[in-house]
Formats: structure tokens, sequence, C-alpha cells
């Protein structure tokens, strides 16, 4: 489609002509310093991710981002048609929960008002997905910030301020037609429909009761959801509870819709699933890549239903990797897949000290897009603990014409 805010991208028509597009050569990350000590305003990196550059996995430049509007905890963002810019929020100026959704000018990114009819905002927000062939929209929920800023406190979840919903949305007319609970589905956070337009199915990572769960159009014409993943919590010593979630932080679906890929943040691994039966998927890779039960830590693992000994710290040229693997992003192709270790400063800080005194990194790792499997790029590392004002936390990745986690085909 030919938009204002995509009009200088390449217009793949199809998720499957995207795959035949050129190799990556940079890719941009959001990055703060908040609760790291330096004061310094947030900033977008650009890495090099080129192999033949001199430049190869190095931070080339860096610029500061301007605030453009003032709204709470803007999340997802999304074009549309219309040339215009669709952001998710998380929750009002006074910190309390509201899924609403910003309307940016595609050139200007000047705020042109909300998406949704005026009072008609969901209770909390998250991430969104939408898919206009069918009419529809579906949206998540993390908690109202002021629920979460402060780091993760078990008493809110047994309080009931945590989401479990999945809103789904009438695209023309911009309201809810129906509350999707989900059963054992505790923070919905990233939701993906599947890239094929003519779709009706997708996945929804829920991060505390760590599984993902398909939800789909009915034989009725109504919406259901469906567990179809579980990772199964380990018990521990010498963490605040006395069994550790996975924490499934971030998803994302190969452009062929063949594989699903998610992070674990606590327990270290990213895993790599065969959706060829979206009802049945199929775990065809698994690796790790630091986490909350490594080998030689402060937790000890008591009881593990899938591994027989705790993993070994990660180690890439030299660097002692902090945090577990938290965004993703894949390569068109699907052969390569990028990690960052941060999820939320205020989290970090809690569960991953040494984020904050580190600062984050990214991660490359091959996939095997024929048999399937993970294997870790040991010459790929971004150390952004070494950025020129001090350690930094980075977040999403995303490149300069579109990717599997942005891009929606109509």
């Amino acid at each position: 489609m030919a938009t204002k805010c995509t009009k200088c991208g390449p217009g793949y028509p199809t998720p499957l002509e995207a795959m035949k597009g050129p190799r990556e050569e940079i890719i941009y990350l959001p990055c703060i310093y908040r609760n790291t000590g330096t004061e310094a305003p947030d900033y977008l990196a650009t890495v090099d991710v080129d192999p033949k550059s001199p430049q190869y996995s190095q931070v080339i430049e860096a610029s500061e981002i301007q605030a453009k509007c003032n709204v709470s905890s803007l999340h997802t963002s999304h074009c549309l048609a219309s040339g215009e810019v669709m952001v998710s929020t998380l929750g009002d100026l006074q910190g309390n929960g509201k899924g609403s959704f910003v309307l940016l000018d595609g050139e200007t990114f000047e705020v042109k008002g909300t998406w949704e009819k005026p009072g008609d905002a969901a209770p909390m927000g998250y991430d969104f997905w939408y898919q206009p062939r069918h009419n529809v929209m579906v949206s998540t929920e993390w908690a109202a910030p002021n629920v979460f800023k402060d780091g993760f406190n078990p008493a809110h979840v047994e309080a009931g301020l945590y989401g479990s919903r999945i809103f789904v949305w009438d695209w023309q007319r911009h309201e809810i037609i129906q509350t999707l609970q989900m059963t054992d589905g505790l923070i919905p956070l990233e939701i993906r429909f599947l890239h094929d337009p003519t779709a009706t199915q997708g996945f929804v990572g829920c991060a505390l009761s760590s599984n993902i769960q398909r939800f789909y159009k009915n034989e009725e014409g109504t919406w259901s959801v469906e567990k179809v993943i579980q990772v199964p919590s380990k018990k521990v010593k010498g963490w605040m509870l006395p069994e550790m979630p996975g924490l499934i932080t971030d998803i994302l679906l190969s452009l062929d819709d063949r594989f699903l890929y998610f992070s674990n943040w606590l327990h270290g691994d990213i895993r790599q699933y065969d959706i060829s039966n979206p009802q049945k998927p199929r775990l065809a890779g698994q690796i790790f890549l630091g986490g909350s039960v490594v080998r030689g830590g402060s937790v000890q693992v008591l009881e593990d239903q899938e591994l027989t000994c705790q993993p070994e710290p990660l180690v890439v040229k030299g660097k002692r990797i902090p945090g577990g693997p938290q965004m993703i992003q894949l390569s068109l192709d699907g052969k390569r897949l990028y990690a960052t270790t941060s999820l939320y400063s205020a989290w970090d800080k809690q569960f991953y000290p040494d984020l904050i005194r580190e600062g984050s990194m990214m991660l490359q790792i091959d996939v095997d897009t024929v048999n399937g499997g993970l294997k870790l790029n040991p010459n790929f590392l971004v150390d952004f603990g070494k950025e020129p004002l001090g350690p930094a936390l980075a977040h999403e990745l995303r490149y300069p014409g579109g990717d599997c986690s942005s891009d929606i085909w109509i």
C-alpha cells in the first residue's frame, strides 16, 4: 500500500515477496538512560549489521528523541492506509490504566486525536494488531503504569491489577465488540496475526503465565482463544518466589507463517516453534542467552520439568551477558534473529541489577529455516554499556523498510 508513512519503504506486495528482499544492513533501536544514574535524553541508536562493513556490530549513529505529544506510556506503533500512524497507550496522564490509540500525522508526527470513539478506550492497553480484510483489530493489556512503574509486586497479581484479556475491535466502527477473558493468560503482551492477510488467527504471548495462546475466528463468526504452548515454571531457591515463570516478553512470526519465536526473559532462552499446524505448535529450536537460572548464579533450581542441569552463563567476545533475551527481531528471509536484553528499567533494576550497571546487549542468532534450530553468532555483540554517556538500555529493534513485527498486509 502506498501511504505517507510508508512511501519510502520497499512496499512488498506480499509477505512471501518480502522474504526475497535484500539483507538488512542497519537496525534502529530506541535507547534510554532511566534508572542508570546517567541524566541524558532518550536516543535512537543505529547499529551496523552488515558483515561486510568495517563497522559491523557497532553503533554508528545516535539521534536524540524529542517527545512530540503529552501522553502516558506509548507502546506499539503501526502505519495505517490513511497515511497516519497509530500508537497504543498504557495509561492516562495520572498513570491510571487506559488502552487508547493516538493518531499521528504520518509526515509531521503531530497528534491528530485518538482512533477510538470518545470514552471507548479499553481499561488497560499494551500491544495491538489490525486486519482490515476481516474488519478487526485486537489489543492486549499489561497493567496501569502506576502498577508496574516501580517494579513487580506479587501482591498486585493477587489483587487483580494485571491484565488477562484480549480486546476485539470493530475496525470500521472503532469500538470494542468482544472481550476475550483468557484462562491462565496473565499479562498478555505481544500479539500477532498471521502475516497472510486472509488468515483469521494469530498468537499472543502471556508473560506471567508463560504461555502462548491462539486466537481465532470461530464457526459462529465471533472470536475465541485457546492455550497452545505452556512453558513450565521452575521451582527455585534464592529468588523472590518459590517458582520462577519463564516470563514471555516478546513473540514474532516469520513472514511465511511457518515459525513462531518467543523469548523467556527470566529463564533466559529463545524458542522456535513450527506452527505449520497452528493448533499444535512443535518445538523446533531453543537457545539460552543468559537469564536468571544460569549455573553459578544466585538462584538454585530445585525442580525443572525441562532441563537436567542449569545452563552455563553466556560469554560473547569475552563479555559475560547480563540479563536475558527480551525484544527480538527476525530478518526478512527468516535466517537471522536479533535480540536485546532490557525489558523496562524498573524491572531491569529489580531482576537484573547488572543491566543497570553494565547496560544492555544486542545479540544475533543464526536460524535453520529448513529443519529448525538456533545457533549463536559468536562474532556479533553490541555492548550498550560502552556508550559515550554511560551504560544505556536498548529496547526494540526495527529495520528502515519494515519488518516482521511492524508490517501489516491488507
